[in-house]
């Protein structure tokens, strides 16, 4: 069984040595797990995939259907255990969130260069309305669906809420991957192309984000400063009106 489903993995990296050398290794660190303890194993690979991202779900999950397909364990349980397994390293880090807590992250922000206090009001703000969604959908975008546990746990939302959100989430992005490769087998690695695409779209966007929030602050601080010096909006100090007196 261990052998099938390597030379599958190894098939469909081959034409990159590295991700080929990084895929099978994982892959074969998953199986000889989820031949020994079973689905558990693959629940312990999604729980370390929450807390270290680099490890990939679209790698992980994929060869938990595999194994499943080929009769290791059955179906369901895969599903099972993956969703108890993205829970238990969605809660690590929500824990982490709740530890840090309100105060400590403003004081960590409020000394971070171009950042205001405000800055950090709005964030919270946002996400006191918004954070349900958030939670939710950010279970199923690469990146985003380790780090969403952490402010969950600085705004201090709501265990129940956090759970029920993590586990619907959760099952819809495990169920996707664990059945593409229990249907597609060897050829599971279209799913996991299509989801490599949308985390470099997902970086780049934010690192667009990042370099936007930089400049435009960068050019507010500068025109303030501008105006601290000259007096005036329009970079001219105002010349007092001396006549008729």
């Amino acid at each position: 069984m261990t052998a099938l489903i390597l030379a599958g993995v190894a098939a469909t990296a081959a034409t990159d040595d590295s991700n080929q050398s990084f895929l099978l290794r994982i892959a074969n660190w998953l199986v000889e797990l989820m031949e020994i303890i079973g689905p558990v194993g693959a629940g312990i690979a999604v729980a370390l995939e929450n807390l270290f991202p680099p490890i990939p779900s679209e790698a992980i999950l994929p060869l938990a259907g595999i194994a499943a397909g080929r009769g290791l364990f059955p179906l369901w349980q895969a599903l099972l255990w993956a969703t108890i397994g993205s829970i238990v390293g969605a809660y690590a880090l929500y824990w982490i969130g709740r530890a840090l807590g309100r105060k400590r992250t403003r004081w960590v922000f409020e000394r971070l260069p171009l950042v205001k206090v405000e800055d950090v009001d709005k964030t919270e703000a946002w996400f006191d309305k918004h954070g349900t969604k958030a939670v939710f959908f950010g279970r199923m975008l690469p990146i985003f669906r380790s780090l969403i546990s952490i402010p969950a746990g600085i705004t201090g939302m709501h265990q129940g809420k956090f759970l029920a959100l993590t586990a619907a989430g959760s099952l819809i992005w495990n169920t996707i991957f664990i059945m593409a490769g229990f249907w597609l087998g060897d050829h599971w690695h279209i799913v996991e192309d299509i989801s490599g695409l949308l985390q470099n779209v997902i970086i780049a966007v934010v690192a667009l984000l990042v370099l936007a929030f930089i400049g435009w602050r960068v050019w507010s601080l500068n025109r303030a400063k501008k105006i601290a010096r000259t007096g005036g909006e329009d970079g001219s100090a105002e010349v007092p009106d001396t006549e008729g007196k």
